[in-house]
Order: structure tokens, then C-alpha cells, then sequence
């Protein structure tokens, strides 16, 4: 059997501190599988810039001129986690028999990539990289994220439960996963959805090697709220059930006031008056918001903007070696004659 031509695709931003040690451990890596025969010799290490404000760029571009491994695609400008995976994944398609998609902190366990490597071999189209535990997460982002994949499968979207986008996928699988063409990306949901034969591998996450981490609760909330908006209307249907609700309730509590009413055991209700102004207010207030939110989304899929756009990319162009890294290099200039 040939070997395949892998691609580890690592979206990078703001990644300057942990970066070295990402390229030597994963070069090192790759030499391994190459030297096993599970890869080829022509496998590549495709590093993306999502529009780093620090030296990311530069450190990747200096090392794909030294380590003929690596590989970098530089986005015009930052577009987010997924959207700089997507473009990863999209320019390593073409070249690649597979891809494996990895963070730059390498909190996941490479050494299980070997292992997905032999479940390509076996057959498999996607492999998952399932964490076996929580147990180095605080309690807080513990039941926050269970309760994140309960809540995702009680709307319906089948996740793989504590998986994030530590992933195999075959060259066919990502042709599939390019007929997706939605926006408001969430790979977690949308990979499951392409089928073929999946398998997972259990592995212990690690600390994070250097620098801090690019999801703080913020974004993580923010995260969350996006794939269950992009993957369910059960919020908006739950909007309704509430509003249904309601109505019920107040016919109830109508009826109940129209009898004191009538018997003359009414009083000043002020309490209970402004209490439900202010509950039915702030659910309308909800209600807006969320319909907002679902109308917000059609109105950016309308647009069909681009999701990323690569300003250059080293995987398909010849980089100048070893006899140039003495000199003061435009990284434009060389891409642009290489053209």
C-alpha cells in the first residue's frame, strides 16, 4: 500500500511563545511516521496564521525557509478559530491524502495521531480525538461544558461528547466537507454530519506549553451560543411554549382576580402588578433577542461573503532554502516571484 500524504494543520493566533516547540515537537513527529512508512516523505506541517498581531508569521516563514516540513498560510486578516481551520483544511485537500487538524498549544496528545494514522489504514474516513476526562479543568468549565453537549443533544445535534477539533479526516471527507457552505461555522457539528466510517481515540489532555489560552470564558460562552443557534430552532420553538405558557397562566390568574373582584375581597395589587410587567417585559425582551439572533445569522448567509482570504500561502508555492537565510528576505517579494 502507498503511503498517504498526511497534513497537520494547526490554525495559529498570537502563538509566538509556544510556536518553537510546536514545530520541533511535531517535525519530529512526522519524522517518526515517515521513518514507520505509515506516511509519506511528502507529508507537511501547514501552519495558518489567523491574522496574529505578534511574530507568529515571521517565525513560521523563517522555519519553512530551514525545515522543509513546514508549511505556513498567512489570512489577511483574523477570522476566527474555525474560519482559519476551514482555510487549513481547505489548501491541504488538494495535495493530501489526509489531514489532522491540532491546536498550537498541543494540549492535545500527539502520540495518538499514530494511531489515527493506522485507523486510516484501516478503512476509517474520520477519526476523533475524544478526551478521556476533565479531571485537569476547573470545576466550573467541567459542568459548563457537560452541560454544553447535554443541552446539544437534547436540541437534536449529534456531537461527539468531549471532542473539540482534534480530528482525522480523509481526502474524500474533506472534499464533503467543502458542499457545507454556511457561515456560522461550527466544525463540531458539521463533521458528524458527512458520515463514512468514523472511529474515535481516547487520550489525556496536557498543559499548555507556553502562553495563555485564546478561548476565555467570553468567547467560550459566545462559542457555545453559536452551535446551538447553528444547528437547532428548538430555542425559538422553546420561545413559543414559554409565550403559550404565559397566556395560560394569565387567563388562570384573570380569572382568579375577576372572582375576588366580584366577592368585593380585592386590594392594592402593586406588587403583583409590577412583578408581572416586568416578567412579561423581560421574556419579550428574550424573545426579540433570540429571534434577533436567528435573523442575524440568515442575514450574514444572505451575504456570502468569503470566510477567510489568503494573503500567501507557502504550501503550494516553492519556498527559497537553506543559502537564503542569511539575508534580509521580503516574504512577499519571494511569494510573488514564485507565482
Amino acid at each position: 500500500m502507498t503511503e498517504p500524504v498526511l497534513t497537520i494543520v494547526v490554525p495559529c493566533y498570537n502563538e509566538e511563545e509556544v510556536l518553537p516547540e510546536t514545530m520541533a515537537t511535531l517535525t519530529l513527529l512526522l519524522e517518526e511516521l515517515i521513518a514507520e512508512s505509515l506516511v509519506s516523505g511528502q507529508s507537511k506541517l501547514l501552519f495558518v496564521d489567523d491574522g496574529s498581531k505578534d511574530r507568529t508569521w515571521e517565525l513560521i516563514y523563517k522555519e519553512g525557509l530551514r525545515n522543509d516540513f513546514v508549511r505556513g498560510l498567512k489570512l489577511s486578516r483574523n477570522v476566527g478559530h474555525q474560519n482559519a481551520l476551514l482555510a487549513g483544511l481547505s489548501a491541504a485537500k488538494e495535495r493530501s491524502d489526509c489531514a489532522v487538524s491540532i491546536d498550537a498549544d498541543l494540549q492535545d496528545d500527539i502520540t495518538v495521531i499514530r494511531e489515527f494514522i493506522l485507523k486510516y489504514h484501516a478503512g476509517c474516513d474520520i477519526v476523533y480525538g475524544v478526551r478521556k476526562g476533565r479531571d485537569r479543568d476547573s470545576v466550573f468549565k467541567r459542568s459548563t461544558a457537560q452541560g454544553f453537549y447535554k443541552i446539544m443533544k437534547r436540541l437534536g445535534v449529534d456531537l461527539v461528547y468531549n471532542h473539540a477539533d482534534f480530528r482525522l479526516m480523509s481526502k474524500r471527507a474533506l472534499h464533503e466537507l467543502e458542499q457545507f457552505k454556511e457561515v456560522n461555522l461550527f466544525l463540531r457539528g458539521i463533521v458528524p454530519l458527512i458520515g463514512f466510517h468514523t472511529d474515535i481515540v481516547y487520550y489525556d489532555r496536557l498543559e499548555r506549553q507556553a502562553g495563555e489560552t485564546k478561548y476565555p470564558l467570553k468567547k467560550m460562552l459566545a462559542f457555545a451560543f453559536d452551535g446551538i443557534t447553528s444547528f437547532s430552532v428548538s430555542p425559538i420553538r422553546m420561545v413559543s411554549v414559554v409565550g403559550f405558557v404565559s397566556f395560560l397562566m394569565s387567563m388562570v390568574f384573570g380569572g382568579y382576580f375577576l372572582a375576588l373582584k366580584f366577592t368585593g375581597n380585592t386590594e392594592t395589587g402593586w406588587t403583583s402588578l409590577i412583578t408581572s410587567i416586568w416578567l412579561i417585559g423581560g421574556l419579550q425582551l428574550i424573545a426579540i433577542g433570540l429571534i434577533g439572533e436567528y435573523v442575524g445569522k440568515i442575514y450574514k448567509e444572505t451575504k456570502q461573503r468569503p470566510k477567510f482570504i489568503v494573503d500567501i500561502d507557502t504550501l503550494n508555492l516553492p519556498l527559497p532554502r537553506r543559502h537564503f537565510l542569511d539575508q534580509e528576505l521580503d516574504y512577499r517579494k519571494v511569494s510573488e516571484t514564485s507565482q
